[in-house]
């Protein structure tokens, strides 16, 4: 795998539609998740859950000589998936009903959020706890048909921050600010208790298939991503976009 490259690979769930899929995509999966994903009682977080684990499988041995039914994995204290035993992949999952997305690198952890558009307008309604001072300042400045949109923007940027830090809501949310200066420029600043620095990290924003994506890289430099699509449970595919806009407080 390349160093000095991301992966990010897409799937979706509704193509779990049909027995035929769901079978040879359960044949990917470890007793573990089998089990996990017999408890869900709805069909649609039986196929969100499936497709996001066997997505993580394919991608991972496409970048890697494992086959996708010997990968194990690990959960930290905060729940962050980690390969057992560890190797130089780094890798991070996220999942909607419509969209799951799994993002691979090598050198430093990396944090993906995937978030649909109609989740906008009920992020505005938390947005005061979820915020920091700095951010909310910058929502009241918006008029009020461009705050749903900064709102998703924000929410994905702090899911995929949290992320990729492995810590979970255990960072304190109005601890780090994602500051727009204009449509060209983001920047993350974070608090001193935070023990971290803005400039080890580098994020976008991305859209497909009408969800938000937000990628964080732990690095101080953009790196090239290259991205994939997965029809459960068939051969990649490609995609051809064109490149990120990445942003780095750097």
């Amino acid at each position: 795998m390349d160093q000095e490259a991301l992966h990010l690979w897409f799937a979706y769930p509704d193509d779990l539609l049909n027995e035929e899929s769901v079978q040879a995509c359960l044949e990917l999966l470890s007793a573990e998740e089998t089990k996990r994903w017999k408890t869900f009682k709805f069909d649609r977080h039986r196929r969100e859950y499936l497709a996001t684990h066997a997505l993580a499988r394919i991608a991972l041995s496409h970048h890697h000589p494992l086959p996708p039914t010997a990968w194990r994995f690990q959960s930290n204290e905060f729940g962050k998936p980690f390969l057992d035993p560890p190797r130089a992949l780094h890798f991070n999952l996220s999942n909607s009903l419509g969209l799951v997305v799994c993002l691979i690198g090598q050198g430093g952890e990396v944090g993906v959020d995937v978030e649909p558009r109609t989740r906008a307008a009920s992020i505005v309604e938390v947005a005061p706890r979820m915020f920091s001072p700095l951010e909310l300042a910058q929502l009241d400045q918006l008029c009020e048909d461009q705050r749903p949109e900064r709102c998703l923007q924000l929410w994905t940027l702090k899911e995929a921050y949290i992320k990729a830090r492995g810590m979970g809501l255990a960072l304190p949310l109005d601890k780090f600010s994602f500051v727009f200066n204009g449509p060209e420029t983001i920047r993350l600043h974070l608090d001193p208790c935070l023990s971290d620095q803005p400039g080890h990290w580098c994020f976008c924003l991305l859209e497909h298939a009408d969800h938000c994506i937000a990628l964080m890289v732990e690095r101080g430099s953009p790196l090239a991503l290259h991205r994939w699509k997965l029809r459960l449970p068939a051969a990649p595919v490609e995609l051809l976009a064109d490149p990120p806009t990445w942003f780095s407080s750097s």
